[in-house]
């Protein structure tokens, strides 16, 4: 399985981007997907995550209410929509998938075995 991450970029404070995560093989909807986050000196952090079904979603406390992330299965991609963006929220952003055989949501990256290459929001004040 390969992931491509895209849709990443520079934009002022309190606006807004859309992450694309595209993944190539068999059994996506079967595996759950997330967002994960590195900034520049600071250990990657647990940003989103979606179940297999899509049913069961997660986020990290610092953007409930302005991240919303969702998938579909038919096209094989997950997205993470991002608005009212903050200084903060500048980093590098990695999709991430578990293994076909686990579509439950976990916040430790070591329970992902897909990486994207990662994509680059900054946000400027």
């Amino acid at each position: 399985v390969q992931l491509q991450a895209s849709g990443g970029g520079l934009v002022q404070a309190g606006g807004s981007l859309r992450l694309s995560c595209a993944a190539s093989g068999r059994n996506f909807r079967t595996s759950a997907m997330g967002w994960f986050r590195q900034a520049p000196g600071k250990e990657r952090e647990f940003v989103a995550g979606i179940s297999g079904n899509a049913i069961n979603l997660y986020y990290t406390d610092s953007v409930k209410g302005r991240f919303t992330i969702s998938r579909d299965n038919a096209k094989n991609t997950v997205s993470l929509q991002m608005n009212s963006l903050k200084p903060e929220d500048t980093a590098v952003y990695y999709c991430a998938g578990r293994h076909f055989t686990n579509a439950n949501i976990a916040v430790d990256s070591v329970a992902y075995v897909y990486w994207g290459q990662g994509t680059l929001v900054t946000v400027s004040s």
